[in-house]
């Protein structure tokens, strides 16, 4: 259905509206620096660009006024303005600018319009700013669309360089276009999809709002059955994924080390990746869980990074010369089950000597070992270690014997006859000699 046809004003009101597009464009910039915040922070060069707009804007309007049944174009009154404009002026600042716009013209009605054309005047004003403000609605959304459409493909682009570990010159861009080049303290997490929705772009569009929310910056793609996402601005990426959790589908959601920047992000999606495939073997893993705590499901899965992480986290450092007791101490603590006595006894030492040599490595590995899980990772690593032929020699890493036990500990272990026809047994030699004496008693 066609518009209905508007009356026309005077000669005089058109010609008095024609003669004051000067005065009202000069009034409106004036309005603008007096009421609005956002247009004072602008740089000159862009104020300037503005006052085009409200220009064009009015003298879009004397020309829709003086024609009839033609729709105002929006189009035409954002022609003079460069493209990069969008991104300064928001949607919402543009109606502010028509709004304001609107007001300088309304103040003027009564001077303007001639005997009996003031209602007129003031109609088309108000007919022509709702045209105005849905065209503007319009010219953004298509905007948004297509630059939304652009971003999504660099923002896949870039995750995907990033999981194939390419930092080149054509990634550095894409991120800059993204305004990535300069975000720090990147991490890379991955998850898997939620189900139950048709299409993949709520799924992303979800998550990128929720973090946002905690003002950090996201990419997000979806590969498959994987959610992924590299977020960036935070030290704290545990505490953001903990908050967003919700966007990601059932099972683990794993957390890769934080690199400091975007192009660094290819170690930290490889040790993520790798934690998700591994994560099954480890039922009691919690939801959100760090690539790091998962380094001996990745050692076991073949991943050698993780395996050369526990080695040298672990093994190297115990297997020292310096640290042989430690090594000793650790060996024979997980092949007792983590029996302070048991182990006390192996190693012919004091309960409390076994406390002060775990409370050691703790201190040099960073695992306590009365704990079962970081017991197993120690485990694991020694294992490790010993396969990768590094440090010590096979005979260090032997179960202890009488004799390197003497050697290590010195004097605190005197020597001990063995009775004839007997084994030599690791045991003190007090009980030793009440077993002789109990033995030569009975018979």
């Amino acid at each position: 259905m066609s518009p209905p046809s508007r009356q026309h004003a005077s000669a005089s009101t058109m010609l008095a509206v024609e003669r004051s597009a000067g005065e009202l464009s000069t009034l409106a910039v004036r309005r603008m620096e007096e009421n609005l915040d956002w247009y004072r922070r602008l740089s000159a060069e862009e104020r300037s660009q503005v006052g085009l707009v409200a220009q064009a804007g009015i003298s879009q309007f004397i020309a829709w006024f003086r024609q009839d049944d033609q729709s105002p174009s929006a189009i035409s009154i954002f022609a003079n303005a460069p493209q990069e404009l969008t991104r300064t002026v928001s949607l919402r600042h543009t109606l502010d600018l028509v709004r304001t716009v609107v007001d300088v013209v309304e103040s003027r009605v009564e001077s303007l319009a001639g005997p009996g054309d003031e209602q007129l005047l003031r109609e088309s004003v108000l007919r022509f700013s709702r045209e105005i403000a849905f065209a503007a609605a319009e010219v953004y959304a298509g905007a948004a669309e297509a630059r939304g459409a652009w971003d999504a493909r660099l923002e896949a682009l870039v995750v995907d360089a990033v999981l194939r570990g390419e930092a080149d010159d054509s990634m550095q861009s894409r991120a800059s276009a993204l305004g990535w080049g300069e975000v720090s303290h990147v991490t890379f997490v991955v998850g898997s999809t939620p189900g139950g929705r048709g299409s993949t772009v709520p799924a992303i569009d979800e998550l990128r709002r929720a973090v946002r929310e905690h003002g950090v910056e996201a990419l997000a793609i979806v590969q498959r059955s994987r959610l992924i996402a590299i977020i960036g601005g935070t030290r704290e990426p545990l505490r953001v994924v903990t908050a967003v959790a919700d966007a990601f589908g059932p099972g683990p959601i794993v957390v890769g080390p934080t690199v400091p920047h975007l192009f660094a992000a290819g170690r930290s999606a490889r040790a993520a990746l790798s934690g998700l495939s591994a994560a099954p073997a480890w039922p009691d893993a919690p939801r959100i869980v760090e690539s790091e705590a998962l380094l001996p499901e990745r050692a076991l899965a073949g991943d050698q990074p993780a395996r050369r992480i526990l080695v040298d986290r672990v093994h190297r450092p115990l297997s020292a010369a310096a640290q042989a007791p430690l090594l000793q101490t650790a060996t024979a603590y997980l092949e007792t089950g983590g029996s302070l006595e048991a182990t006390a006894r192996a190693l012919f030492v004091h309960a409390n000597t076994v406390r002060y040599r775990l409370g050691r490595i703790s201190d040099l590995t960073g695992y306590d070992l009365a704990t079962p899980r970081e017991a197993w990772v120690v485990r694991i690593a020694l294992a490790l270690g010993r396969l990768s032929g590094e440090g010590r020699t096979p005979a260090a890493l032997a179960p202890p014997t009488n004799d390197r036990v003497r050697s290590t500990l010195g004097s605190k272990v005197q020597p001990y006859a063995v009775p004839p026809g007997r084994q030599p047994d690791l045991v003190p030699r007090g009980r030793l000699e009440d077993s002789s004496k109990g033995s030569s008693g009975t018979s």
